[in-house]
């Protein structure tokens, strides 16, 4: 069977990107499919996912049957991946499935960084259905967060974000709290007319509860007229802040002319009042410091990331750039 070089994946909470490319940075396949987050599915289930898009992928990239080695190294970024011993037993269960010669592990906030910087170094925050955030010194050392949510004291994924606009309709219909465009909008996304009334709808399990993700991009949306959506955006910015502060200081970067790249379906694409309040706080702590978002979908990072293991030089790596912007994944 014909191999690809790189098997590349970006699996997080709400969706999973795979993408088969060759040795010339050229994008052979890419699909994507649901979650795949091991802390949600487990090791079975974040492979079973997996290999289900893989077998799309191949069919896609026409490289025969789907079974053995496909690629030369894959590289599988991970949401839910925190600790090495994670790590381990994800690496090892796809070892024992022989899709690649070299299998590496970790976590989806490394794919952030390389997609957003050819440095190797400094800061990503990602903020898709969660929030993490990763750190590179120049010397290799790294500084890390758990990212468990509110056990690890997190807040600021595109979940806590829905879920903090569902609680201010609320509010605003009942009287407890300010009136919000939120009060219309919020139940408006699901079809519905009130705020009680998808309370309601969700407390029957007619609408899952963890479809309030989907409300992320209209809290950014509303934040622009509305008092109380902005507040929301701005503890988004301050939890960003908070993050790429701590991440830059244990590594001896806030004199440094350090980037921090923004990425995961919340942040990839920033702009406006929440990049500029992004900025703004980082540069009270860290002067120097360049942040902006990586444009690019993390799965770019996670191929970059196979190259640079392959040693493909920068004419590859520019064709996969290239590549992956025509098909524009977000």
């Amino acid at each position: 069977m014909t191999r690809a070089a790189v098997l590349a994946v970006d699996g997080g909470n709400s969706k999973t990107d795979l993408a088969l490319v060759g040795a010339d940075g050229s994008l052979l396949a890419l699909v994507r499919g649901p979650l795949s987050s091991p802390h949600h599915l487990g090791v079975d289930g974040c492979v079973q996912v997996l290999d289900r898009l893989l077998a799309e992928a191949v069919s896609e990239a026409r490289l025969g049957e789907h079974g053995g080695r496909v690629a030369e190294v894959a590289t599988l970024l991970l949401a839910g991946v925190d600790f090495p011993a994670e790590e381990d037993a994800m690496r090892e269960a796809v070892e024992r499935r022989g899709w690649a010669r070299s299998v590496n592990v970790d976590n989806d906030t490394f794919a952030v960084l390389r997609a957003g910087t050819e440095r190797g170094w400094g800061v990503a925050v990602t903020c898709g259905a969660g929030i993490n955030c990763v750190g590179v010194a120049p010397d290799g050392r790294h500084a890390r967060f758990p990212a468990l949510g509110e056990i690890t004291g997190d807040w600021g994924g595109g979940y806590d974000l829905g879920r903090a606009a569902v609680f201010a309709a609320a509010r605003s219909e009942d009287g407890r709290g300010p009136r919000t465009s939120l009060e219309h909008a919020v139940p408006a996304h699901f079809g519905l007319e009130a705020p009680s009334e998808l309370a309601e709808a969700m407390h029957f399990g007619q609408i899952a509860e963890r479809r309030m993700i989907e409300l992320a991009p209209l809290v950014l949306a509303e934040a622009a007229d509305d008092a109380v959506a902005a507040e929301i955006v701005q503890r988004l910015a301050f939890e960003v802040v908070q993050l790429a502060r701590v991440a830059l200081k244990r590594l001896g970067l806030t004199d440094q002319p350090a980037e921090v790249l923004l990425g995961g379906g919340v942040l990839q694409d920033v702009d406006g009042a929440l990049l500029e309040a992004i900025d703004s706080g980082l540069r009270e702590h860290a002067p120097l410091v360049t942040v902006r978002p990586t444009a690019s979908a993390a799965v770019v990072g996670a191929a970059l990331l196979g190259l640079d293991a392959l040693e493909a030089g920068p004419q590859a790596q520019r064709r996969l750039r290239s590549e992956f912007e025509a098909v524009r994944v977000g």
